[in-house]
């Protein structure tokens, strides 16, 4: 008499599920991720530091006797700090990002026409091209002038 045994293996290791349920949240994480907003606490912060460094110098010419007041004083210009400067930092950090944004479409766009001219020196039926639509363009704006 034969007889099998039937092990039941699973299909799929428990770790590695569990690893890429923890990617799929790490995904949405990520796709969830507004840098304007990471751009500005982070300028926020930096500012803040910076004015802690100014009170901590301020408070350190005091006298020991003054020293609760130094220490209110500095947690003062903290919080005053981050509630005054928390929305210049956001609109500062968004122009910033704006005009990165700016000059990389142009930096592009410089490196494409160079590269077009470049071929145009080499081939005329492409600089014949370029001559057909800067007229076309002049022309335009003869049109659109008068």
């Amino acid at each position: 008499m034969t007889s099998f045994a039937h092990v039941d293996y699973p299909s799929e290791h428990p770790g590695m599920v569990r690893a890429e349920r923890a990617a799929q949240g790490l995904k949405q994480a990520v796709h969830g991720f507004n840098g304007t907003r990471a751009g500005a606490s982070l300028l926020l912060a930096a500012i803040v530091a910076a004015l802690l460094v100014v009170a901590t110098q301020v408070v350190d010419t005091w006298t020991e006797g003054h020293l609760l007041a130094a220490w209110i004083v500095m947690w003062v210009v903290a919080f005053a700090s981050l509630a005054l400067l928390a929305t210049p930092a956001r609109h500062a950090a968004a122009a910033l990002r704006v005009g990165f944004k700016r000059w990389n479409a142009a930096r592009k766009q410089a490196a494409e026409d160079d590269q077009l001219w470049q071929l145009a020196m080499t081939d005329a039926r492409v600089m014949a091209d370029i001559s057909r639509a800067m007229s076309a363009g002049a022309s335009r704006d003869i049109k659109a002038y008068y």
